[in-house]
């Protein structure tokens, strides 16, 4: 068997439970956590006995000479600064994403990652669960004939109506687009392969946010953008990320993401699920991926891979570890989170320049599990 991975995680907040819970009990054959660290030490001490791991700062912990790869759950401000501390440490990197807030950050953090011979991953993983492989095999089984286009909806209300400290996701650099749109363009891209130009309106419903308690914060990023993705595959998709909605996402009653084909079209699951549970009102059908095949009806297809359709975030970790082990690629890489993160800001600029924006970076296609 192979050795397991040494990991240090930064940044104990809430997206770290469900990690740690998951390299403890699914991915232990390859995953060890030993450390964490943060800013708040209260959080850490707390994170160090629920999981029997050391307590660190973060100095400590990118000194630590057990720790090999570090697992960066910080507030997305911070993914840049820290990924490339530990990058330079030595030590390999999977982050939250985004992988960074900025282009030019990303682009640094994997060029130097690459340079130094180390491995460098991103959430989302999603796309790795039973439900986005099932419609990726669907698709190149031809199910849906040649995919002409696709519509990608996150409409809600903003965070503020269930996070205690909604402040970060009104920065600049976050915003729904930032933060829910990494789901619906790594998939897309996992489905599709890369993007070739965007175009896009984004704006702001104003420039404060306010929590359940009236409680005001500044907004400081748009909360609504509309974008138009052109693939090199020749697919057109129409996306739309917004927190300005007065309902929860769940109750749009428009598809999350649905796929249209010269001989079909293709109902997608909730692309920040892994099992294929779907948005309303095809909720009731159990899980999210339908076909409808000429004029005919929707027909639910069962899931091809149930292997990973519990919350397996991790998973793209997972898989990196055993490309340290075993060399090759690895599927939620860096190259990928570079690519999506290029396609957001490429909206946001699209906005601000008022035309198409030409990309100019490529990824591969992730290969399936």
């Amino acid at each position: 068997m192979a050795e397991k991975l040494k990991l240090g995680i930064i940044g104990c907040g809430m997206i770290s439970d469900i990690y740690l819970k998951n390299i403890a009990d699914m991915f232990g054959d390859r995953l060890q956590a030993v450390a964490c660290a943060d800013i708040v030490e209260e959080k850490v001490r707390a994170c160090a006995r629920k999981y029997g791991i050391r307590a660190e700062s973060v100095d400590e912990l990118l000194a630590d000479g057990e720790v090999e790869a570090v697992l960066n759950l910080t507030i997305p401000s911070s993914h840049a600064s820290v990924s490339l501390r530990a990058i330079r440490a030595g030590k390999h990197v999977y982050s939250e994403k985004p992988l960074a807030t900025k282009f030019s950050e990303a682009e640094e953090l994997v060029g130097e990652a690459e340079a130094r011979g180390l491995y460098i991953g991103c959430a989302p993983d999603t796309f790795l669960g039973g439900g986005y492989q099932t419609v990726r095999a669907l698709l190149d089984e031809g199910a849906a004939g040649t995919p002409v286009l696709a519509n990608a909806f996150l409409l809600s209300k903003g965070p503020e109506s269930f996070h205690p400290n909604p402040a970060f996701f009104y920065k600049e650099g976050a915003g729904p687009l930032f933060d829910m749109g990494p789901y619906y363009i790594t998939a897309l891209v996992a489905l599709f392969g890369p993007v070739k130009s965007v175009a896009a309106v984004a704006k702001s419903a104003g420039p404060y946010r306010y929590k359940p308690s009236g409680e005001k914060f500044p907004c400081e990023t748009a909360t609504h953008v509309s974008a138009v993705l052109n693939f090199e595959s020749g697919l057109v998709a129409n996306l739309t990320t917004s927190w300005d909605m007065n309902f929860s996402y769940w109750q749009s009653g428009l598809p999350l993401v649905e796929i249209f084909g010269s001989a079909g079209a293709i109902i997608c699951p909730d692309p920040n699920t892994f099992c294929g549970i779907t948005a309303l009102p095809m909720k009731e059908t159990g899980h999210g991926v339908q076909v409808r095949q000429g004029g005919g009806e929707l027909v639910s297809v069962p899931l091809r891979d149930e292997r990973y359709i519990a919350n397996s975030r991790g998973l793209g970790l997972y898989k990196m570890a055993v490309a340290i082990r075993e060399g090759g690629a690895h599927p939620a890489s860096g190259r990928l989170a570079l690519h999506v993160l290029e396609v957001m800001c490429a909206a946001l600029r699209s906005q601000e320049e008022g035309r198409t924006i030409e990309l100019k970076t490529r990824c591969e296609r992730p290969q399936t599990l």
